[in-house]
């Protein structure tokens, strides 16, 4: 059987267009621009891009190289026969077209495309007319010049996308800084180029007329602008440091043009994801658009690209911390997560966050470098509830504490070696403190004996021990404290009441032995506490007991068991009762 060509069906296309390639019919005058620019280009002399409107009707005159016939024949009747195009000289290195599709975007405006061309190469006009429902004819034109003209005529419920407004405004939006004059009903489009490349007076002029263009495009006025320059993706721009605090989460979108002709206001993925605080604007002569032209092709051109603006913004910082350390404090203040993500991984940025970023401590907010300074022995703390239901205590001891809950806190604490070995800032384990309590004289120990003893049978079920302690601040009459060991006993235990059978024993089979018990510590510098403990026989020993335990664990944040929940309950109402109906109740 012979085999048979695929038939095409234009209508299809471009229907396929405008539902699935490009995000908007907007784009066809983006893709008219290119091929005038390309035509220009090829010819090899500075050119001229000029468009006409109205009465519904829109022509783009170019002087570029223009097409013989047989080049009609093979580039604008061919869908997609881009390796045809660059065997005609139009290679994909020096020009924006690629695809050999733009042509086609067209058909979501109009339902008839006119091309009139003549080519430098020699030869006359021809003029190719092509319909929506896949025909096209071509016969002689009239043309003196070498250069093309296309033409559209809206089609029903496309004229708004025709009309000089529209026109105006898209022309400014995709060609403003194309290196050909660009004028639309005769009024010029393009300027000097791109303002990052304009000639100023002096570096205060230049900066506030990028404050300028960022207000324009963004409407803000940025905390900073950094020039930004990779050489090996032929990209040049600005990056403008965002002037509030955004979501790291936020997908940056940054204005991107390709060889100066825009790809996207909106293009992701261009910067490292830790530089969420900074909105772009780069042309870039080596990066390839997806086919829709609205985005950047991922290639290990694109990912080295990141890389070095990364490395930019970097560098910005850096210079920053060693020029302008308020204006330093200033950026960490509102950005601090950035910096914080590009430290886990850049010891230069450690730096910066060690000498520069404030943190939570026991002794106030100070930098990292401070509080060692303050605190040899210091330590700090993984949660930001466990700081704070100790950091008062710890601060009362003379413990210094920081803490080191916060997003990637903890990682860049126990980095801090990697700068110098010497440095220690070891994590607290809550049962170090009672070391730091003062203990009872003999006497006072001997004589609360019979209370501790009816202590601990008030908590022996919930797996606690009592102690009496002397410590600050003397306003806390309980303090509820666990080890790291504890704390990953009672996590056990709790998988293991709610795992299957199977996982039950397995996980009892790596059940820690000899691990210290949780403990709740009496604060005897209490008035409260100090009452508790002198409760004789007849006394709610118990009860008072149990509330305590409930109390500590609220005031620190700690997880309730149902145990814990029952025993608050219990000795709220138990104490209710006592307190009513006892004769010897306080009044």
């Amino acid at each position: 059987m012979a085999e048979q060509a695929f038939q095409v069906d234009l209508r299809g296309v471009v229907d396929l267009l405008s539902r699935h390639l490009y995000a908007s019919p907007r784009v066809y005058l983006r893709e008219l621009l290119q091929n005038a620019v390309d035509a220009i280009t090829a010819r090899g002399e500075g050119g001229r891009v000029v468009i006409e409107t109205g009465g519904g009707t829109l022509r783009v005159h170019d002087d570029g190289i223009g097409l013989t016939e047989d080049e009609v024949h093979t580039l604008l009747a061919t869908i997609g026969r881009s390796s045809k195009r660059d065997e005609l000289g139009f290679a994909r290195h020096d020009f924006l077209g690629q695809f050999g599709i733009g042509l086609l975007s067209a058909f979501l405006v109009a339902d008839e495309i006119e091309v009139v061309t003549r080519s430098a190469r020699g030869g006359g006009a021809v003029r190719w007319t092509g319909r929506s429902e896949g025909s096209y004819r071509v016969e002689p034109g009239e043309r003196d010049e070498p250069g093309t003209t296309v033409t559209l005529r809206a089609r029903p419920g496309a004229a708004e996308l025709l009309s000089p407004p529209v026109v105006a405004e898209l022309a400014r939006t995709y060609g403003s800084l194309l290196p050909v004059d660009l004028a639309v009903d005769g009024v010029p489009v393009t300027g000097e180029g791109p303002p990052w490349q304009a000639s100023h007076r002096d570096p205060a002029r230049r900066r506030r007329a990028l404050e300028q263009y960022c207000e324009e495009l963004y409407g803000f006025t940025p905390f900073d602008v950094v020039d930004l320059d990779v050489p090996e993706a032929g990209l040049t721009g600005v990056a403008f440091i965002l002037p509030a605090p955004v979501s790291p989460t936020a997908r940056a979108a940054h204005r991107v043009y390709l060889k100066r002709m825009l790809l996207a206001e909106s293009v992701e993925g261009l910067l490292p994801e830790w530089a969420f605080f900074a909105r772009c604007v780069v042309d870039a002569g080596e990066l390839r658009p997806t086919a829709s032209r609205e985005a950047l092709y991922e290639d290990e051109l694109l990912e080295s690209t990141r890389l070095g603006l990364g490395e930019v913004l970097r560098q910005w910082l850096v210079k920053l911390a060693e020029t302008d350390p308020a204006r330093l404090r200033a950026f960490l203040r509102l950005h601090q997560l950035g910096v914080k993500a590009m430290a886990l991984h850049d010891d230069d940025m450690l730096r910066i966050v060690d000498r520069w970023l404030e943190y939570e401590t026991s002794s106030g907010p100070m930098t990292l470098h401070e509080f060692r300074r303050r605190h040899p022995d210091g330590r700090f703390t993984a949660s930001v509830d466990e700081f704070r239901r100790l950091s008062a205590v710890a601060g009362a001891q003379g413990v210094g504490l920081v803490n080191g809950g916060y997003v990637h806190d903890t990682e860049i604490i126990e980095r801090l070696p990697d700068l110098d070995p010497d440095i220690r800032l070891a994590r607290l384990d809550a049962a170090e403190l009672t070391t730091a309590f003062g203990v009872l004289d003999p006497a006072a120990e001997l004589a609360l004996r019979p209370f501790l003893a009816a202590a601990q049978r008030a908590v022996e079920r919930l797996g606690c021990e009592v102690v009496v302690r002397d410590f600050d601040p003397a306003s806390l009459p309980a303090l509820f404290l666990t080890s790291r060991d504890a704390q990953f006993r009672e996590e056990l235990t709790r998988a293991r009441e709610e795992a299957g059978e199977l996982w039950a024993d397995v996980l009892g089979a790596v059940d820690p032995v000899g691990v210290e018990r949780p403990r709740l510590v009496l604060n005897y510098r209490n008035p409260l506490a100090r009452r508790v403990t002198s409760l004789g026989d007849g006394g709610p020993v118990e009860l008072a007991v149990q509330a305590l335990y409930g109390q500590a664990l609220l005031l620190g944040h700690h997880p309730l068991r149902p145990a814990d929940t029952a025993v608050l309950n219990r000795s709220f109402i138990g104490l209710l009762e006592w307190a009513v109906h006892s004769p010897e109740a306080p009044e």
